[in-house]
């Protein structure tokens, strides 16, 4: 049991360092080839720090652990939500772009109602996925397309958050390596020690997928979220959190279930519900003069820390 949870430790380690030496390294191999700073932020950083999710939901799929996959994406985007953008409001009120309620929340709310629908008949098809995909490299493209449209004051605040050093393409093509590397590792590490834990502990794979390997591979944007509230760029914080939320199903989930159709399994309609409870709720609390105010971020938390115990306990 001891081995299972150093194992464990070592995988959220790798993957954290991973994240963000994939962050560094693919950010600064964009700027050098030329592609605006707010295009980097919103996809290149974005799916930076989704990348655990992504080698971890991919690595349980083709081990057969469908649970662990799809636990951890929905997971995941509860821990966005209710933990992470919950902490950011908590340590300092987060105030966020008009763009972020027009477009960004409206867009993770739909592509949850996608996912629910999907699961109507239990599984997420390959040709879902494929759909997932598509819509995935749609707003990613939409994204860079209008960020040659922002206003140089917009552009400036999002190159504050990745600044580009004097590193040269070689060295940032280094850095993506290993940063890749440090998240293959990290995810065949976790999921496999997370499997075997929950088995030692009677838990589900499911709920393991559902907390501890969701948390662990939400820690790049708890990171990059606290880290933005502190600074005062609450736009910031709150566009990592929606903008992961809507990588995590377009993206992983479609990339995942295009590669190995995925069940629906013991991820309950509670969890799935819970997920897009949340996404409902983010709009309002945004909404109200464009920010989200300290107890607002308290509500989230309690939400997340209440649905912890009812998994652990129920």
């Amino acid at each position: 049991m001891t081995s299972l949870i150093v194992l464990t430790g070592v995988g959220l380690a790798l993957l954290l360092a991973g994240g963000e030496l994939v962050v560094r390294g693919a950010t600064a191999l964009a700027f050098r080839l030329g592609i605006s700073p707010l295009a980097v932020g919103l996809t290149v950083v974005a799916f930076g720090t989704s990348a655990p999710e992504l080698v971890v939901s991919l690595d349980a799929a083709l081990s057969g652990a469908n649970d662990v996959s799809l636990g951890n994406i929905v997971g995941s985007n509860i821990c966005n939500i209710a933990l992470i953008l919950g902490v950011s409001a908590l340590l300092k009120p987060v105030a966020v772009h008009a763009r972020l309620i027009q477009l960004d929340v409206p867009l993770m709310l739909l592509v949850s109602f996608a996912l629910l629908a999907m699961l109507m008949d239990g599984r997420v098809a390959r040709v879902e996925g494929a759909v997932l995909l598509v819509g995935f490299v749609a707003y990613v493209a939409f994204t860079y397309l209008q960020s040659r449209k922002e206003t140089a004051e917009i552009q400036e605040t999002i190159a504050g958050i990745a600044p580009v050093s004097s590193t040269g393409v070689a060295m940032s093509v280094v850095l993506l390596t290993a940063g890749l590397a440090a998240l293959l590792g990290g995810g065949h590490l976790l999921v496999g020690a997370a499997v075997d834990l929950a088995v030692g502990l009677g838990l589900s794979e499911a709920v393991v997928g559902l907390t501890i390997v969701a948390i662990g591979t939400s820690l790049p944007e708890l990171v990059t979220s606290i880290v933005a509230s502190i600074r005062g760029q609450g736009d910031i914080a709150a566009g990592n959190v929606v903008g992961s939320c809507i990588f995590n199903i377009l993206g992983i989930l479609g990339i995942t279930a295009t590669v190995n159709p995925l069940a629906q399994g013991d991820v309950g309609w509670v969890d799935l519900l819970t997920m897009t409870g949340l996404a409902v709720v983010a709009l309002p609390f945004l909404f109200t003069r464009l920010r989200l105010s300290r107890w607002e971020g308290a509500a989230l938390l309690g939400v997340y820390v209440a649905y912890i115990v009812w998994l652990l306990v129920g």
